[in-house]
C-alpha cells in the first residue's frame, strides 16, 4: 500500500519552500498586550502633536472661523427647529343611506299619519331633507330655547315659609322582628340565665378527669380542637355536659402528644425549692440537665430540651427536705398524687429530738397517727413508728404545707431532718443527691 506525503510548495524562480503567511488578526497567535498608562499618555500626546501638523500644513498660522476639530462638538450650534406637522384630518365617513323606493315611501308615509295624525309639525325634518336642519342623519334638531325653571312654577317645587306649622315628625318604623331560635319559647330568658342542666350531668373536663382520661385542663385544650367525641359525635363546646352512661373517647392525636409528656423523678437536696425560685432559692427544675442525669436510668428515653417545657412539681418539698421529688407534664400524674381525693401514700423519714431528751410517750405517738387538726381540719390517719432511737417513719396519705413539721411541734418534738423515700409504688432507691432519671414505662404511682 503506497503512502502519500505532502511537501510545502516550492517557489518556481528559486525553487524552495514558499514562508508561511501570517494570520489575518493580528501577528501571530498570541493574546496583544495593552498598553500600560504611561504608554497611552504617550501615544495621545504623539497622536495630538501629528493632528496639530496636519492642521498647521492645511489651514496655516490660524484655521478659518467655522472650522471646528474633529473630537469637538461645533461651536454655537444649534439644534434644527423642529417643524411640527399640522394634524392630520381624519377621514369623515360618509352616511350610508339606502336608496328610496316607492314602497319604502309609502310605509314611511303611513308611519307620519300614524304618529302625528296629519300634517307633521313645522320642526319636524323628514328623512333625507337638509333644509333648515343642519344635521344630516335625519334625525330632529336639537333644542334651542332654555328649558323652563322648574323654580317659577309653585305646583312644580313649591317655596319654604318660615311661618308655615312644621309638620308632625314621622314615626319611625319599629324595625322587622328577627327570626328567633327555636330554643327562645316565651321570652328572653334563654338570653339571661343558663340552660337548665340535665339532672346528674357534669362537665365534660370534670368527667375526663374522673375517668383518668385527662386533667381538666388538658381535657379543654382537646375539646376545643375537637378532638373529643361523646357517642362517637365531636363536641367542640368548652362546658358541655354529659351523663354518667356516655362513652367519651378521644382522637389519637391526642393520645400521641400525651404518651410525649415525661415524668421526672428528681433526689432533690437542701437548698433548693420544689417550685417557682423564692428568696434567692433556685427551683429543684434547674437540676434537670443531661450532666445530672443518673447513669443508671432505665427509661430508654433520651433527653430532649421539650421535656422542660411545662415540667412542674407534683407535689411539695420543703427547702430543708431531701428525697423524691417528682416532676412532670402529665396532668393524670398531677392529679393522681395532689389531687383531692388522692389516696397515693407518701413515705418520709424523719429524725427528731425531744425537748426534754426523754423518749416521746405512747400516747404521743398514737396522737401523731390519728387525732391532730391543723388550720381547723382533722387529719387523716397516718402510720407512725420508729426506726430508731431518734427516727421516725411516717406515712402519709395528704400533704399539707409543712405538715409533718407541725405534727411534730404539737406533740413537743423537734425535726432534725426529713427526707421522702417512697411515693406510692415508685421508690427513691439509690439515685443519688441532686441527680434525676425518667419515669419508667413499667413504673406507675398506684
Amino acid at each position: 500500500m503506497a503512502t502519500l506525503k505532502l511537501k510545502p510548495p516550492s517557489s518556481p524562480a528559486t525553487g524552495t519552500a514558499a514562508p508561511q503567511r501570517t494570520p489575518v488578526r493580528g501577528v501571530g497567535a498570541g493574546v496583544n498586550k495593552r498598553p500600560t498608562l504611561a504608554q497611552a499618555q504617550a501615544q495621545r500626546v504623539e497622536r495630538e502633536a501629528r493632528y496639530q501638523e496636519q492642521l498647521r500644513q492645511r489651514f496655516g498660522d490660524r484655521p478659518p472661523a467655522g472650522f471646528t476639530r474633529r473630537d469637538e462638538p461645533p461651536q454655537n450650534a444649534r439644534p434644527a427647529p423642529r417643524q411640527d406637522r399640522p394634524p392630520r384630518a381624519q377621514p369623515v365617513p360618509p352616511v350610508r343611506t339606502r336608496p328610496d323606493t316607492p314602497e319604502r315611501d309609502a310605509r314611511y308615509e303611513d308611519q307620519l299619519r300614524q304618529r302625528f295624525g296629519g300634517a307633521p309639525p313645522p320642526e319636524f325634518a323628514r328623512r333625507g331633507d337638509t333644509r333648515g336642519n343642519p344635521r344630516t342623519d335625519g334625525r330632529a334638531a336639537p333644542r334651542t330655547e332654555p328649558r323652563a325653571d322648574p323654580r317659577a312654577d309653585p305646583r312644580a317645587a313649591p317655596r319654604f315659609d318660615p311661618r308655615a306649622p312644621r309638620p308632625e315628625p314621622r314615626q319611625q318604623r319599629s324595625p322587622a322582628p328577627q327570626q328567633r331560635d327555636h330554643r327562645d319559647d316565651h321570652d328572653e330568658r334563654y338570653e339571661r340565665e343558663p340552660a337548665e342542666h340535665v339532672p346528674g350531668s357534669m362537665r365534660l373536663s370534670k368527667r375526663m378527669s374522673e375517668l383518668g382520661i385527662a386533667s381538666r385542663r388538658e381535657a379543654d385544650e382537646w375539646i376545643a380542637a375537637g378532638l373529643v367525641r361523646v357517642d362517637d359525635q365531636i363536641v367542640k363546646e368548652l362546658g358541655s355536659r354529659v351523663v354518667v352512661g356516655q362513652r367519651i373517647t378521644v382522637d389519637a392525636k391526642a393520645r400521641y402528644q400525651q404518651a410525649q409528656r415525661v415524668t421526672v423523678l428528681v433526689n432533690k437536696p437542701v437548698g433548693f425549692v420544689s417550685g417557682q425560685a423564692e428568696d434567692g432559692y433556685e427551683p429543684a427544675v434547674v437540676l434537670v440537665t443531661p450532666a445530672n442525669q443518673w447513669h443508671e436510668d432505665r427509661s430508654g428515653t433520651r433527653f430532649l430540651r421539650e421535656h422542660l417545657r411545662s415540667l412542674v412539681p407534683a407535689g411539695r418539698l420543703d427547702i430543708d427536705s431531701v428525697g423524691l421529688l417528682v416532676l412532670t407534664q402529665d396532668g393524670r400524674v398531677a392529679k393522681q398524687l395532689i389531687g383531692e381525693d388522692s389516696e397515693v401514700e407518701k413515705e418520709y423519714l424523719v429524725r427528731v429530738a425531744t425537748a426534754n431528751g426523754k423518749h416521746l410517750p405512747e400516747a404521743s405517738l398514737a396522737l401523731l397517727c390519728h387525732g391532730l387538726e391543723l388550720d381547723g381540719e382533722a387529719l387523716r390517719p397516718a402510720l407512725v413508728e420508729w426506726v430508731n432511737d431518734d427516727q421516725l417513719r411516717f406515712v402519709l396519705r395528704q400533704g399539707k404545707k409543712r405538715q409533718i413539721r407541725r405534727m411534730c411541734e404539737a406533740v413537743g418534738m423537734q425535726v432534725l431532718g426529713l427526707k421522702r423515700v417512697r411515693i406510692g409504688k415508685v421508690m427513691l432507691g439509690d439515685l443519688p443527691p441532686g441527680c434525676w432519671r425518667y419515669l419508667r414505662m413499667d413504673e406507675s404511682f398506684v
